[in-house]
């Protein structure tokens, strides 16, 4: 199933995507949003999945609404660096022997198409187009990347957009260069996992102003998604509604040659990952 939530920010109802992959259907007679205890009601899910099959979910009005992040209420989202084998090349890093983790407030979540925001002083603002990861079961120390796997709900496209600046030249963490004001546009869809087979074979993609910046893989990570949910539990306890960010391909501006070609308002930055959906947004002067 494709889940989204649409609507005007902050009021957003849920919907199904049809298999025509166009049509919007009502959701908000079967569940009163998109949200952690959804994903971890297997019934409640067997419901929409019923009523989508019957055809008795009514058409959503309107022509093209908004669509909103397709998760309301997410708990944490843990985000993996350098978790490409292109990427760490690309910017002279070296291999990581564990992934590494670092976190994004929910609060940085806006919907696929939103507007975002060039931070006050940034010169140094950076694209990173991610597969995201939501949870749908509580893991803690999981024993395998299978039984991470078996952890996760679905997935979406994340643009897990940085302050180069900040985030390196500026001291302490990573931190103060991703948790920027609207700093994480997430969906369109939530793609349920059983529509997902196989996490390590999906093309990303990423443009600026419609020239190509980003064409990867997968494939390229150098730890997969059901390692990576491994590995987090065993530092902290991920919860239904929980997001893992999990890394960038090569093609950032961060890995070009001087002058590198960092964001600047009035730059459009359109997004894909092969079968979740695409993003489209404009940045503007925070």
């Amino acid at each position: 199933m494709k889940l989204l939530r649409v609507g005007t920010a902050g009021a957003e109802r849920p919907a199904l995507l049809d298999q025509d992959g166009t049509t919007l259907r009502d959701l908000s007679g079967l569940v009163t949003d998109i949200d952690g205890a959804l994903l971890a009601d297997d019934a409640a899910l067997d419901r929409i999945r019923a009523a989508a099959a019957s055809g008795g979910l009514s058409v959503l009005d309107g022509a093209g609404p908004r669509i909103g992040p397709p998760l309301a209420r997410i708990g944490k989202i843990v985000c993996i660096g350098l978790n490409y084998h292109d990427h760490a090349a690309e910017t002279g890093a070296e291999i990581p022997a564990e992934p590494i983790i670092f976190f994004k407030a929910p609060d940085t979540v806006v919907g696929p198409d939103d507007t975002v925001l060039v931070p006050r002083g940034s010169v140094k603002t950076d694209w990173e187009v991610e597969l995201a990861v939501v949870i749908g079961r509580t893991a803690r120390y999981l024993d395998s990347a299978a039984d991470g796997l078996a952890h996760v709900a679905g997935y979406a496209v994340s643009h897990d957009v940085s302050e180069r600046e900040f985030q390196i030249e500026r001291g302490g963490t990573w931190d103060k260069g991703k948790n920027c004001e609207t700093f994480n546009p997430l969906g369109p869809w939530l793609v349920t996992a059983d529509e997902v087979p196989d996490p390590q074979a999906l093309a990303l993609r990423l443009r600026v102003n419609g020239e190509l910046k980003q064409d990867g893989t997968t494939a390229e990570q150098i730890f997969g998604v059901g390692e990576v949910v491994r590995y987090v539990s065993q530092f902290m306890t991920l919860y239904p509604g929980d997001v893992i960010n999990t890394g960038t391909p090569a093609g950032v501006a961060l890995g070009k040659p001087e002058p590198k070609p960092y964001l600047r308002a009035g730059d459009v930055v359109e997004l894909e990952i092969e079968g979740l959906g695409r993003q489209r947004q404009e940045f503007k002067d925070a």
